[in-house]
């Protein structure tokens, strides 16, 4: 006859969580046990393993206990919906193990691997962004901020505002044969700039840091320069300094 519960110990031989980790998701309200007993021990009932299981596995997507805990709150269609789009992530992260793999695998056998750049990947948009204000601002009130801005807005939020600078740089590229003062790329920096605007205040001074960033730091390059054959992260930096020279 099966037990109508489970103990720890058998959580542990089913799952290989440890017990250790069973009292933390408990302490942080992630995932309790159905019922305590009178000396305080901890039992589970078999729809509790099946949340469990659940968390373990987007744990291993890369969410965050944070993550888990509002994606757990959502309908299984919704839940569907965000583990489609970290597949995606997934995808990525995939492709660059591979290569580093076959980069270990040259250099195990001697070869020379400075050709591959795999120090010099794309970063996220939303990565860079927030990298980028930690380059300029420090550990000041502005870039608390752009923190604050951040933590204010819901997912939803979040990925519409970096599809849409996303999208002004896809414009900007399809500009690139033209003059970087010209008044068809001035009007995407001046939406470019109205995007930016809505993370962080900006002066010319952070302006010109930022165009400085885009065009020396080589994770910005590679990111700016998959939407065109041209140098992309350049023509930005030409495009942004002659803005701030009109203003």
């Amino acid at each position: 006859m099966k037990k109508p519960l489970l103990a720890v110990k058998d959580i542990v031989q089913i799952t290989g969580i440890t017990s250790r980790t069973l009292h933390y998701y408990d302490r942080i309200d992630l995932f309790k046990p159905t019922h305590l007993t009178e000396k305080g021990y901890r039992l589970y009932d078999r729809s509790s393993l099946e949340k469990l299981q659940t968390i373990l596995f987007l744990k291993e997507l890369d969410f965050s206990l944070k993550e888990i805990a509002d994606i757990l709150k959502l309908t299984r269609q919704e839940q569907k919906q965000i583990v489609k789009k970290q597949s995606q992530t997934l995808l990525s992260k995939k492709q660059r193990l591979e290569t580093i793999m076959a980069a270990l695998e040259e250099y195990v056998s001697g070869n020379d691997i400075s050709h591959w750049q795999i120090f010099n990947s794309s970063l996220p948009l939303k990565e860079q962004y927030a990298n980028e204000a930690r380059f300029v601002y420090g550990e000041t009130e502005a870039y608390k901020a752009f923190n604050e801005t951040l933590d204010k807005l819901s997912q939803d939020e979040k990925d519409e505002r970096f599809q849409s600078m996303e999208e002004v740089f896809k414009q900007i590229a399809s500009c690139i044969h033209q003059d970087p003062s010209s008044d068809e790329v001035q009007r995407l920096i001046e939406e470019w700039k109205k995007n930016l605007m809505q993370f962080m205040p900006c002066d010319t001074e952070l302006l010109a840091c930022i165009a400085d960033t885009y065009k020396f730091d080589a994770r910005f390059n590679n990111y700016f320069n998959q939407y065109s054959n041209k140098d992309l992260a350049d023509f930005l930096h030409r495009a942004i300094m002659h803005h701030i020279s009109q203003s």
